[in-house]
């Protein structure tokens, strides 16, 4: 996540467990049973456009970065799912690790 602007992707994770201590009335031992939910909540920032003129519109050199950033991460995300959505089909290698944003959601997407 970049901290100077807001055209960034976010990925907040929620972990819940719960844990159940029993004891066993025959014979005296504890049953510990642990159940665990990983709940991913994930903004994604739009795609950008990088205007072509110089005039009153024109992006900064910072602000043109990011957005091919951006770009690149969303477009990897798209070929992430048409590829999870091909291996349904047979073999077929997924690109996780193309860009940081799918890196981080790999698991999610298993």
């Amino acid at each position: 996540m970049n901290d100077k602007s807001s055209r960034s992707h976010s990925i907040f994770n929620v972990v819940l467990n719960l844990s159940e201590i029993e004891e066993n009335p025959l014979d005296g031992k504890t049953i510990k049973q642990t159940r665990r939910s990983k709940i991913s909540l994930v903004d994604l920032a739009g795609s950008e456009r990088i205007s072509a003129h110089n005039g009153a519109g024109a992006q900064s050199g910072e602000r043109i970065k990011e957005g091919v950033s951006i770009n690149k991460s969303l477009l990897t995300l798209g070929k992430v799912i048409a590829a999870l959505a091909e291996s349904k089909k047979g073999n077929t290698f997924v690109p996780y690790r193309e860009s940081v944003l799918t890196r981080l959601l790999k698991k999610s997407f298993i």
